[in-house]
């Protein structure tokens, strides 16, 4: 049986959760891959030398096939998520709202709970959510998933006062810009509304939020990085962002 610490890496088909699998498999971490998209996170895994497994965070029997098919987590990323159009309160698409908090809130509660056992016996395990700059500031046509993302920032700092005396970090990291396909489903498609998200300034890259992550599960084991917030310079809030 293999002794190297094993990381897990969900929404890890594309985007953050794909650099994260990656950069930890450069560290030397056996990753397991969770992700819908099967044969896109399949391609990943190749990539790095990690196992793909299917995972839908919104679906709890999806979520306890696969911590079952996961003996041992010394690294939990909770990287699913994402948001879905900018209404306003006023004309608020309800469907919406409900798929963002189930799947960045529930689908982070569900896979939390089903490794957290496995965690602790690793005597240095660590849960990082991967939240966003929404968490911290509520925006104009943001408020389903600023709702969303302030209730994992919410669980996330419970679970640390609640793991207060286990061997168990808990780290949540907030980016801003981050240029992947996020604009794009949160837009429905639109490319021309997801591109104009970054015109012109310099968003932060999926690896660069990767490399946050590696660094954090760098620290020494009494080493808590409790929040992090990573912007791109061009970006100094929610919606002030320098455009050339």
């Amino acid at each position: 049986m293999s002794t190297r610490r094993v990381a897990v890496v969900t929404g890890a088909s594309s985007g953050i959760g794909a650099a994260t699998a990656r950069a930890l498999a450069g560290d030397g971490y056996d990753v397991v891959l969770g992700a819908r998209r099967l044969s896109a996170l399949e391609e990943v895994a190749a990539s790095c030398g990690g196992r793909a497994l299917p995972l839908g965070v919104t679906d709890p029997r999806s979520v306890a096939a696969f911590a079952a098919e996961v003996p041992r987590c010394d690294v939990l990323v909770n990287n699913a998520g994402g948001a879905k159009g900018a209404d306003p309160v006023a004309t608020a698409d309800e469907a919406a709202w409900y798929w963002m908090h189930e799947t960045n809130v529930m689908g982070t509660l569900r896979v939390t709970k089903a490794l957290l056992p496995r965690l602790i016996a690793s005597g240095d395990g660590l849960v990082l959510n991967v939240g966003s700059i929404a968490a911290r500031e509520p925006y104009s046509g943001g408020a389903g998933y600023n709702a969303a993302k302030h209730a994992v920032a919410a669980m996330t700092r419970v679970l640390r006062i609640e793991l207060l005396g286990q061997p168990v970090r808990v780290t949540e990291i907030d980016p801003g810009l981050v240029r992947t396909q996020f604009s794009l489903v949160r837009f429905d498609g639109d490319t021309e509304r997801a591109d104009a998200v970054y015109r012109g300034m310099t968003p932060l890259t999926a690896e660069d939020v990767a490399d946050c992550v590696r660094w954090v599960a760098s620290m020494p084991a009494h080493v808590n990085v409790d929040s992090m917030l990573v912007l791109a310079r061009d970006q100094v809030s929610a919606q002030v962002v320098h455009r050339v």
